[in-house]
């Protein structure tokens, strides 16, 4: 008999019901433009996000680069991730005079008030992985690979139910995977004035570094995953995949 190098991870799995431990919802901010932020305004934009009421965590993901041998996009300047407990907070915050709404002023934010900028809230699926411990240097970013589902899938119920059932179980063998988040998209409010896109699901997987990343993204898991997601039920629009350094900014 062949031996499953998975099986101790599948088993623990299975043990926790639904091995999702916590539940809440993040709001997600994609800025495309031309070159880089300065100190300042990345310095800026810490002090915005530790004043934020109600901010749970923000992650900061700034472009970089890993190497996937089924997918190559380019990917975006900079995605701001944003956590609240609670729904009315997250709207609070992207009020038409709440504290994200200073992203647009120039005098502040140069650059990314110049942006080509989306946004999206969704609800957040939090799932636990074997060793959740980072390790990289205190203060140094790690890295993670956002992944979107960007089209609609002929039946969303079936589609959300079998992935669900399926993906998670073999992204959390991953070697070295440090985190891994689900989101699907909710009914939301906000002020802010930029565009807003309505993707049909979100992933986020974390590692210790780009390398890490790379020697996740060439072992034999992810070609289990690309077999799997031939099996998908059907759906439309793009799946794009992109590598990003991650800082995580705590509320004061």
């Amino acid at each position: 008999m062949i031996e499953d190098p998975h099986a101790a991870v599948r088993i623990s799995l299975a043990r926790n019901s639904s091995y999702i431990t916590r539940m809440n919802t993040c709001l997600f901010l994609t800025f495309r433009f031309p070159g880089a932020l300065s100190a300042a305004e990345t310095a800026a934009l810490e002090g915005l996000l530790h004043s934020t009421p109600a901010l749970a965590k923000a992650l900061i993901h700034t472009a970089a680069s890993a190497s996937d041998p089924y997918v190559e996009h380019a990917s975006p300047q900079l995605v701001l991730q944003l956590y609240f407990a609670q729904l009315p907070a997250l709207e609070a915050a992207a009020a038409r005079a709440g504290p994200l709404a200073a992203l647009c002023a120039p005098d502040q934010f140069p650059v990314l008030a110049k942006a080509e900028i989306v946004q999206q809230a969704m609800l957040v699926r939090h799932f636990a992985v074997p060793d959740p411990k980072l390790r990289n240097a205190k203060g140094e970013p790690h890295c993670t690979y956002l992944v979107s589902y960007e089209g609609e899938a002929e039946d969303p119920h079936a589609w959300h139910s079998h992935y669900l059932e399926n993906h998670p179980k073999l992204m959390v063998t991953f070697p070295g995977i440090r985190e891994l988040e689900i989101y699907t998209r909710l009914d939301w409010v906000s002020g802010l004035p930029w565009s807003r896109v309505n993707f049909m699901q979100r992933n986020k997987v974390a590692f210790d570094s780009t390398e890490a990343l790379t020697q996740a993204l060439n072992s034999p898991v992810r070609r289990e995953m690309r077999a799997e997601f031939k099996a998908f039920p059907r759906f439309t629009g793009p799946n794009k995949h992109f590598a990003m350094a991650t800082h995580v900014v705590l509320p004061h």
